[in-house]
């Protein structure tokens, strides 16, 4: 019996629709216009007829749809499965399909699907002659022209088997109303089925439906499982393998795109074989292969499946001498594999679910990843001892698991018992809890040593700011009262930055009595970069004022050139505009004059440029514009403010 969901089902969502759409519109759009029409009109019907056919056989309704208007050959197909078993009587002629009569336009034709595996307290048979005159009396009552066709699982699947898929077909194209899962199963294997067939029809042997849907174990998220088995007997321009790999990453491309399209949520999980790996299987007494042909149920079948399926059922399908041998040797090698990983726990999984944290710790705290042979004594040294952090025997955890990893991998110790296996996973356990913490020890401390360095930092700048500002020497505890006097009561600085300042002050104060609270850290390093960023900018642009006071611009001719003068030293570029700027120095003597013009370049000048110290007052000599006309000639304009 199929596990049910008493949930209404919910219409999918086409892919092609806005998405806005009401849900009961999205799924009428489906359906063909006159269709869509007739819908709208008897939705209300429907609703109430799945409402009393369920309040009556909830335990073996598997699924309520809406079909199309069934050929005459399908309706006739479906018609003949409503009547119970004839007796035995003459073969007679095949009978033309009646022709459908004018006043079969205005049915109602509502499959409803019913799950008879658990049937046992009577017939199958009985139980669906009992379910269809009952269904086909609600129907009526409701409205006459409701056709309710009961079809129960057994007969569908023994279509299957008979090779007659239209029913498939037909199911597919229908509108469910409830579900449990049966109908959309149907509906995405038929429409990967169709896709499948149409591309590599002459490559596929069977296309099955197979797992918990077949085996009635199902419920409404159960994966849809179905098995591909592709003939690979008349391959000649590539391997089998290939073959397999090729049309298998098709196929599966298939099935995601078949879900899109049929907006079915639900994985169908697809299971490719070729025809000679699926004979080899079922040779070695593969119990997947046997479970498969003995209840998956083909919705195409070119005669393969279907006899083994019988030839199972049948008991000629038998394991080899061989196949039982393995089975029987598998107990022992079973054994063997379990040690081997009990061993492989110790020795790898264990192994590296300390070492690694233990090395993420040590890059945490700022040190480079040790190997393991040093991680230990590492720990020891700076958690334990240094910084005192952490227990010492955690520490002895760690070296026992790497004691126990090298003792395994020399032979010194074959194996590992369970009450071994149990200690060591009980230490590991406490140990990376306890490096858990120690990883918040690690970051608190890091923080709290960050947030000195900040204060470092930014004290340093603003020294430097200051000095540029003609202040020499500040004192710690003057230096907010100088800022506030110098820079913010100046217009130079904002208040706000001034905040900052006390903040960081404060911190450090709280640092220096082990009382630094997140909440300060978290504060002063959002606080700080944009202080720090104005002060850089400030000490830039003063500098970079206070360094225009040391060139002298010149023109000569239709050029112009420059003369830096850096304490004794003057760098003289002769024209600004090149791309390639020719580059002298010469000493400044002390009357004044270049000594010898020496050549240079843009990087020594630049060099010299970031050690001077800017001067607060610069002085030129008169003997300096003498030699400008000897460097630049005689016709030289001095430009001023340039």
């Amino acid at each position: 019996m199929v596990k049910k969901d008493k949930k209404q089902y919910t219409p999918v969502k086409d892919i092609k629709l806005p998405k806005d759409l009401p849900k009961d519109i999205q799924a009428i759009s489906k359906l063909p216009k006159d269709v869509q029409d007739k819908l709208k009109t008897i939705k209300t019907k429907l609703e109430k007829f799945q409402k009393k056919v369920l309040e009556k056989f909830d335990k073996y309704i598997v699924g309520i749809a809406l079909m199309p208007p069934p050929k005459p050959e399908e309706l006739q197909q479906l018609q003949q499965m409503q009547q119970p078993l004839p007796q035995a009587a003459p073969p007679q002629a095949p009978q033309k399909a009646a022709e459908p009569k004018p006043e079969d336009k205005d049915k109602i034709h509502v499959l409803v699907l019913v799950d008879d595996s658990d049937s046992r307290t009577m017939a199958k048979i009985e139980l669906k002659d009992k379910l269809t005159a009952i269904v086909n009396s609600i129907g009526k009552e409701i409205d006459p022209n409701i056709t309710p066709q009961t079809l129960i699982l057994s007969e569908l699947w023994q279509n299957c088997f008979d090779a007659k898929y239209e029913l498939l077909q037909l199911i597919a194209l229908s509108a469910p109303i409830y579900d449990t899962g049966m109908l959309q199963a149907i509906k995405i294997s038929e429409v990967h089925k169709t896709m499948v067939l149409k591309k590599f029809e002459k490559y596929i042997v069977s296309y099955v439906l197979a797992g918990s849907l077949v085996q009635g174990k199902s419920t409404p998220t159960s994966d849809i499982d179905v098995w591909i088995v592709i003939d690979d007997t008349d391959v000649k321009r590539m391997t089998r393998i290939e073959l397999k790999d090729k049309l298998r990453a098709i196929i599966i491309g298939m099935g995601i795109e078949a879900g899109e399209l049929t907006g079915i949520k639900n994985k169908i999980n697809i299971q490719v074989y070729i025809l000679t790996d699926f004979w080899d299987s079922l040779k070695e007494a593969n119990p997947v292969i046997f479970t498969l042909l003995r209840d998956g149920v083909p919705f195409f079948d070119r005669g393969i499946f279907m006899p083994w399926k019988q030839l199972l059922k049948m008991g000629k399908i038998k394991p080899s001498a061989e196949a039982i041998d393995i089975f029987m040797g598998s107990g022992e090698q079973v054994l063997r594999r379990v040690q081997l990983k009990m061993n492989e726990i110790g020795m790898e999984d264990i192994y590296y679910a300390v070492l690694t944290p233990s090395q993420a710790a040590l890059m945490l705290y700022g040190v480079a990843p040790p190997s393991p042979k040093e991680t230990g004594s590492l720990m020891r040294e700076i958690f334990v001892k240094k910084e005192k952090l952490l227990e010492e025997r955690f520490v002895k955890i760690l070296e026992k698991s790497v004691e126990t990893r090298k003792a395994i991998e020399h032979g010194e110790k074959k194996e590992l018992s369970g009450e071994e296996i149990d200690e060591l996973l009980k230490n590991t356990d406490k140990y990376l809890k306890r490096i858990k913490r120690l990883f918040t020890q690690i970051e608190k401390m890091r923080d709290e040593k960050e947030t000195l360095n900040v204060y470092d930092t930014i004290t340093t700048v603003i020294r430097d700011v200051l000095r540029l500002e003609g202040v020499e020497k500040v004192k710690e505890n003057e230096l907010l009262n100088i800022v506030d006097d110098r820079l913010v009561s100046s217009g130079k600085m904002p208040s706000k930055f001034l905040r900052t300042i006390q903040d960081l002050m404060k911190a450090k104060k709280d640092y220096d009595d082990k009382k630094l609270s997140k909440v300060e850290i978290q504060k002063v390093h959002q606080e700080s970069g944009a202080l720090i960023k104005f002060l850089v900018e400030y000490m830039q642009r003063r500098r970079g004022r206070d360094f225009e006071r040391l060139k002298i611009r010149i023109k000569h001719g239709d050029k112009f050139g420059e003369v830096l003068l850096l304490g004794n030293e003057a760098y003289i570029t002769y024209d600004l505009d090149s791309q390639e700027r020719e580059i002298s120095k010469a000493k400044i003597k002390e009357d004044g004059h270049f000594a010898s013009i020496e050549k240079s370049s843009l990087e020594e000048m630049e060099k010299a440029i970031s050690k001077i110290q800017i001067p607060q007052k610069t002085s030129i000599k008169e003997p300096i514009f003498e030699d400008l006309k000897r460097v630049f000639g005689k016709d030289i304009e001095i430009l001023m403010n340039y």
